[in-house]
């Protein structure tokens, strides 16, 4: 009985574990999608580039130093534009929350 259980814990902790590797996985590959089409829209006057390269930092930010640092340093230089990054970042929060949960 112990053994059955254990078995079964063990492949549920493993699945987890896989599923927090697709996932981290996932969120890098958007964030730098993002900061893909960000590039692409800076010399292409259909897309906007600066509002992608944003979104593209705000998804990395949850998982990169550097990139958290960036970002400080962008928020003292343009403050007005600090409002609108706190709203984005709390909202890909709540997003990934409930893909998560």
């Amino acid at each position: 009985m112990i053994l059955i259980l254990f078995t079964y814990y063990c492949k549920t902790f493993a699945q987890v574990e896989q599923m927090n590797q697709l996932k981290q996985i996932g969120i890098l590959l958007a964030g730098w999608f993002f900061i893909g089409l960000g590039i692409l829209g800076l010399f292409l006057p259909i897309l906007q580039g600066v509002l992608f390269i944003m979104i593209g930092l705000a998804i990395l930010s949850s998982r990169s130093q550097f990139i958290k640092r960036f970002l400080k340093h962008l928020e003292e230089r343009y403050p007005h534009h600090h409002a609108r990054m706190e709203k984005l970042r709390e909202k890909l929060k709540n997003w990934f929350k409930k893909e998560s949960g």
